[in-house]
């Protein structure tokens, strides 16, 4: 079989089709890894017993206020920072209380960061209380010894507590932690246990049991009376860039913007345009740097999965799926698995990552570098001598159209070309067209612009 010629020219009707099909499973990945952030930031917690601020009667005396800090998630730095800050806050404004609303599953902080938060929860002139909840929420891991530390701990129907471990630092209560250091027990077995004060189903009926909450009686719906509290209740947000900061050193979010980075590199690398991709990919890297700085990994399953971006990179420039493609799917799917130390990814981001980046890798990447750099009809010369119009400024690097396709582009720093001057092609060199301003260059025997060839002579 006859191998096309190769050229640098490309159909831009084929190239629009390889690189978006590309670009759709990209977006797809930065939209699956940002969704928690948008997600978490949009979903305050609030319950209708409790959002409402009740006004005391002037008699009662000032009802106080409860602070109420939603903790969810791994606990990271910025995490901990919030939960110590909150328990300062509560102190200086003086606090009735201060409710940690809990839904971790472990710790990313050495024993000591831990165990001062602890030291600062026992030394907390304004009680503090553990909630678990809502209903699928846990608490687990060594996050777990937080209620050790806790006055009052509650939990929601459909949670777990447990596998605390050895306690970090004295003066934990052993009642609650012994009971649970090597298992994990649901919201019935824990009042069984004596770990749980008060039945809680939601955030409200837990606080309207806390020592020190007003409460007054109001019909319910039923016809019946329910608790509401005088006192009021405060919920504590992260600020967006701490939100951010957050869900990025998650370990799904820090996996798929690494993913997602590396691959955009990658992209860039072979595409003709502005470098947009090249930014979002360098932007979405640092930040996945960030996240996989705080979680336990493994080095050596990182070291695989930039390994399989070479071994990608390899086949892509060929345009053709070969080996380095197989050894790339290989290294990615093992590196992916052995990613983090002692945190798991579910399988949905796996499978949902890996999927991508193969239909990335052998279907759309190759596609487009083929329609990019092969046609049956021309050979590679026809573009010496073409004229077009410069995108940007020339000067001496910039972008240029030729034949309704972008191409990058260089000139002489003499002859610098200003954004939408007609160029003359005047050479290739690789990936690059090395070009003059139209009116004042030399023209060239294969102008086919209307100049006179030079003569024989």
């Amino acid at each position: 079989m006859r191998r096309l010629p190769m050229t640098p020219g490309f159909l831009t009707a084929r190239r629009r089709t390889g690189s978006g099909f590309v670009l759709i499973a990209l977006v797809l990945m930065i939209f699956a890894s940002l969704v928690s952030v948008v997600g978490t930031a949009a979903a305050a917690p609030a319950d209708s017993s409790t959002t409402s601020t009740a006004v005391a009667d002037v008699a009662n005396g000032d009802p106080g206020f409860v602070a109420v800090v939603e903790a969810g998630g791994l606990l990271d730095p910025v995490l901990m920072d919030f939960l110590r800050q909150s328990i300062v806050d509560a102190e200086t404004e003086g606090a009735t209380a201060l409710v940690f609303q809990m839904d971790s599953g472990g710790v990313v902080v050495d024993d000591s960061a831990l165990g001062s938060l602890l030291s600062q929860m026992l030394a907390s002139t304004v009680p503090i209380a553990v909630w678990v909840g809502p209903s699928g929420s846990s608490l687990t891991s060594a996050a777990a010894q937080l209620v050790g530390a806790a006055d009052q701990v509650g939990m929601a129907p459909g949670t777990r507590l447990g596998n605390a471990g050895a306690p970090i630092i004295d003066g934990l209560d052993l009642r609650r932690l012994d009971p649970i250091r090597d298992q994990t027990v649901g919201s019935q077995e824990a009042a069984d246990l004596g770990i749980t004060t008060a039945a809680a189903p939601t955030i409200g009926d837990f606080v309207v049991n806390l020592p020190g909450v007003r409460t007054r009686e109001v019909p319910a719906e039923n016809g019946e009376t329910r608790r509401s509290p005088i006192t009021q209740v405060r919920f504590g947000q992260f600020s967006l860039f701490s939100q951010l900061m957050h869900t990025v050193a998650s370990p799904a979010v820090a996996y798929l913007l690494l993913t997602v980075g590396l691959a955009l590199v990658i992209f860039e690398l072979f595409t003709a345009g502005v470098g947009v991709a090249g930014v979002v990919g360098a932007g979405s890297f640092i930040l996945a740097g960030y996240g996989l700085g705080v979680l336990p990994i493994r080095w050596w399953g990182l070291v695989l999965i930039g390994l399989s971006m070479v071994a990608f990179a390899v086949d892509v420039q060929t345009g053709v799926p070969r080996f380095w493609t197989g050894a790339g799917v290989v290294m990615f799917v093992v590196g992916s698995f052995a990613l983090y130390d002692g945190v798991s990814l579910s399988w949905i981001t796996l499978g949902f990552a890996i999927i991508s980046v193969v239909l990335a890798f052998v279907a759309g990447m190759p596609s487009m570098v083929r329609t990019r750099f092969s046609t049956p009809t021309i050979g590679r010369e026809w573009m010496i001598g073409e004229v077009g119009r410069a995108v940007s400024s020339v000067d001496p690097d910039g972008v240029v159209q030729i034949r309704d396709a972008l191409w990058r582009a260089s000139t002489n720093r003499a002859t610098p070309i200003e954004e939408l001057e007609s160029i003359r092609v005047v050479a290739i060199d690789g990936l690059v067209l090395e070009v003059e301003p139209e009116s004042g260059g030399a023209k060239d025997y294969r102008d086919r612009s209307g100049g006179e060839a030079p003569s024989a002579d």
